[in-house]
């Protein structure tokens, strides 16, 4: 029995339908429990994914950050100093009411006293200090203005903390971001293990933003507040030994100074001696000394061998 063979066009058109039904199943049950952040999956939910930072330029400014913000350099200074006064105590005291002058407080203050070597005991005191940045520069001189000599050692250190800074505040907004999600997520949750899981995600998150609000918060005090080291020597500390009027001190210093000069002298003859005169010395042996030593040599050995041929043609002696 013959069948009719079903049109190409009727074919078709049965393959398009299934195609369309198809993609509308796996269009059903492709989306996934998607609210707000919130992916459902088999083991509960799994949290939202973090924003992504804002990209960097070629000259190193964050794009998506406000430029004014960006043209505002976060610059840390800190200022030491180390000068001798004639009492260490009131001077500390002077600086730490120069600090409240200058808007700022004192970090730290230790006053001890100094053992030198003659057995004497004197004051010394280090004391730490922070100023309103745009002030430090006068409260460097108003330190220094309290030795009547020049410092024994300054130094004023610089440190740009810009990039740090802008990145810190990025991070931040975005967990602050990520934080207003989950804090969504867990108020919507019904499951128990869902707002479990959200709430230890929530707790990891509220963490990291008080790590970075107090690194945040150490950068803009810092930018702020410039920090100025003061150590104070008495000026007994610094004086030479004097035992009346001859300084034991200097003749010291001056008998070490010719123990230096006398070892440098010696040196510099043994490195004269073993890099120019040796050489001179092996080279003149080689070419003069040596020659003359193999020709007498030479001679000594010819005369040697003629006097013993000489003896063995002897004829023996005869006996009367």
């Amino acid at each position: 029995m013959n069948r009719k063979r079903t049109p190409v066009g009727i074919m078709l058109i049965i393959i398009l339908i299934l195609a369309s039904l198809l993609a509308a199943c796996g269009a059903a049950q492709a989306p996934m429990a998607v609210d707000k952040g919130l992916v459902e999956s088999e083991g509960g939910f799994s949290p939202p994914q973090p924003m992504e930072a804002p990209a960097v330029a070629s000259d190193g400014v964050y794009q998506g950050v406000d430029s004014a913000q960006a043209a505002e350099r976060i610059v840390i200074k800190d200022g030491n100093l180390e000068i001798v006064v004639a009492d260490p105590a009131a001077s500390m005291d002077r600086i730490s009411t120069l600090a409240e002058e200058l808007g700022g407080f004192v970090v730290s203050a230790n006053l001890y006293q100094q053992r030198l070597e003659s057995g004497i005991d004197v004051p010394r005191a280090t004391i730490t200090i922070r100023v309103l940045a745009e002030n430090m520069n006068q409260g460097m001189e108003r330190i220094r203005s309290e030795s009547d000599r020049l410092p024994l050692s300054e130094s004023v250190k610089s440190q740009d903390v810009t990039s740090e800074y802008t990145d810190l505040q990025s991070r931040l907004r975005n967990l602050e971001a990520t934080e207003k999600q989950l804090q969504e997520i867990m108020d919507e949750a019904s499951r128990t293990e869902d707002v479990l899981s959200v709430y230890n995600q929530l707790v990891s998150v509220r963490e990291q933003i008080e790590v970075i609000k107090g690194q945040i918060k150490y950068y803009e005090e810092s930018a702020d507040l410039s920090a100025i080291t003061a150590t104070l020597i008495a000026n007994e500390a610094v004086q030479p030994l004097t035992v009346g009027g001859w300084q034991p001190g200097g003749v010291a210093k001056q008998a070490i100074q010719a123990l230096i000069n006398a070892a440098k002298g010696i040196a510099t003859a043994a490195i004269w001696i073993i890099l120019l005169v040796l050489p001179v010395l092996l080279l003149i042996f080689v070419i003069f000394i040596l020659p003359v030593i193999l020709i007498i040599r030479y001679i000594r050995r010819r005369r040697r061998n003629r006097t013993q041929a000489l003896a063995s043609n002897e004829p023996p002696a005869t006996v009367g």
